[in-house]
């Protein structure tokens, strides 16, 4: 198998997985909030189901566009294509952290 392949299935792995922490987070029955942040302690949530549900969707997309982000590989390492999934990472890690944060957070942290 050639790396490109290997690095575009890597890809795709990871992007599955956000996409199955997104389903299992989306139909939790525990009363309990899911985490953002590794390691850190969850602050407390106004409505736990809503809130959920709000990172299920951001897991979710993070996952779709993981994915979509690894077709650039497709084309060879030596490509400049390479770059806009090396720098979509980093551009989407940073957006999901910021909507978390801004828009997540803030509406469901309770003051």
């Amino acid at each position: 198998m050639e790396d490109r392949t290997i690095a575009f299935l890597a890809y795709c792995l990871l992007g599955c997985m956000f996409l199955g922490w997104s389903v299992y987070t989306w139909f939790s029955k525990k009363p309990k909030p899911m985490g953002f942040w590794a390691n850190a302690k969850m602050f407390e949530v106004t409505d736990v189901k809503k809130y959920n549900r709000a990172t299920a969707k951001l897991f979710g997309v993070f996952g779709i566009v993981l994915i979509v982000l690894g077709f650039p590989l497709l084309a060879g390492q030596n490509s400049a294509w390479a770059m806009l999934s090396i720098v979509g990472v980093m551009v989407e890690s940073i957006a999901a952290m910021a909507v978390y944060i801004l828009v997540i957070e803030k509406k469901y942290r309770k003051r």
